[in-house]
């Protein structure tokens, strides 16, 4: 079964394995992939999120494949919804995303385009952790509205070029972001887009992210950059 999408882009169900279990996730494969994009997502949120949906499917047009997982089994899901728990695990999502990252070497699609992470909210914080364990491997991180002071310690040795996206109404993420971009020592940069929520629903403004973060996969992931 395969997920249609406009033009020439395909997605596809994948199954997952992480560690001990099995996720879900959706993989877009373009040809000639100039490199490969992870999602971590964030709070209560997973691979049906329109907002990583529709930046995944601007990943694909200009040539990056891209993973969108579930961080979280249905049956943690489950327990998830009732407590908001597990969404703060930074530990089991970081975990989780390094248990993806290294199916995303093992399979055959992806195993050669270099690899980056999109992460939103505490997904955020998942993927700084999980850069630095594999380190090796990941070359970009690009944080929508995130949470990077949950990656805590992790931050100052992260080695993979950074950049952070907030929106300009989304005040206490703004001064958290900034901290963040404060204690991280690789390229880096912190961009504010005026008029945006935490979950850019304005007009433009996720057209607006998914360009930013296009450019720095692209420039870092190889491959020109959008005008």
């Amino acid at each position: 079964m395969k997920i249609k999408q406009k033009g020439d882009n395909e997605e596809r169900p994948v199954k997952v394995s992480a560690g001990k279990v099995t996720l879900e996730g959706i993989l877009g494969v373009p040809k000639s992939a100039r490199g490969v994009v992870l999602f971590a997502h964030g709070s209560g949120s997973g691979r049906h999120s329109p907002r990583n949906r529709y930046v995944a499917e601007v990943f694909r047009k200009v040539g990056l494949a891209t993973l969108l997982i579930d961080l979280l089994t249905p049956a943690e899901e489950a327990v998830d919804l009732r407590t908001m728990h597990l969404r703060f695990n930074i530990e089991l999502l970081a975990e989780r995303l390094v248990g993806a990252t290294d199916w995303i070497r093992r399979n055959a699609e992806t195993q050669k385009p270099r690899t980056g992470y999109f992460g939103a909210s505490t997904g955020a914080a998942a993927a700084l952790v999980a850069a630095v364990e594999r380190s090796d491997i990941i070359e970009a991180i690009v944080s929508r509205g995130g949470r990077p002071d949950l990656a805590g310690a992790a931050l100052p040795l992260v080695k993979a070029p950074t950049l952070l996206i907030v929106g300009g109404k989304d005040i206490p993420i703004i001064d958290i972001n900034q901290d963040a971009l404060n204690q991280l020592h690789v390229e880096k940069e912190l961009v504010i887009i005026p008029g945006a929520t935490h979950l850019f629903e304005e007009l433009g403004a996720l057209d607006q992210v998914a360009q930013l973060a296009a450019n720095w996969f692209l420039r870092h992931l190889g491959g020109e950059r959008l005008k």
